[in-house]
């Protein structure tokens, strides 16, 4: 927040501080804790050709929490409550409008722009 200087994730139209409407962008770490995980079997509509996958909530070292995509880093088997994790951007480009989603990685992994759609 432009104003008071509060910290929020996600983007938010008005601080939850002061409720100003003024923000200015700052970079996260990606840097976080996996607060629970689930796999999921049957998706919802739109998701059926991804199933099965799993996704987890993490709790971000600046502030906030994410709900992401394991990635390709880390094997199901090796998923552990509390353990360390690198939120990913993945960016899609090659479509109408620029899409974005995330991945939960190990600490470390870098991101990187995806051809897929």
């Amino acid at each position: 927040c432009s104003a008071c200087g509060q910290i929020s994730f996600p983007p938010r139209s008005d601080c939850l501080a002061c409720r100003h409407d003024a923000f200015t962008f700052t970079e996260f770490s990606g840097e976080g804790t996996l607060v629970t995980y689930t796999r999921i079997e049957a998706a919802p509509a739109g998701f059926e050709d991804a199933t099965p996958f799993t996704v987890g909530v993490v709790d971000l070292k600046e502030t906030g929490r994410l709900l992401a995509w394991f990635g390709e880093t880390i094997a199901e088997a090796d998923i552990r409550i509390g353990m360390p994790l690198q939120v990913v951007p993945r960016i899609f480009e090659e479509t109408a409008a620029i899409k974005v989603y995330y991945t939960l990685e190990r600490p470390g992994t870098k991101w990187t722009k995806s051809d897929s759609t």
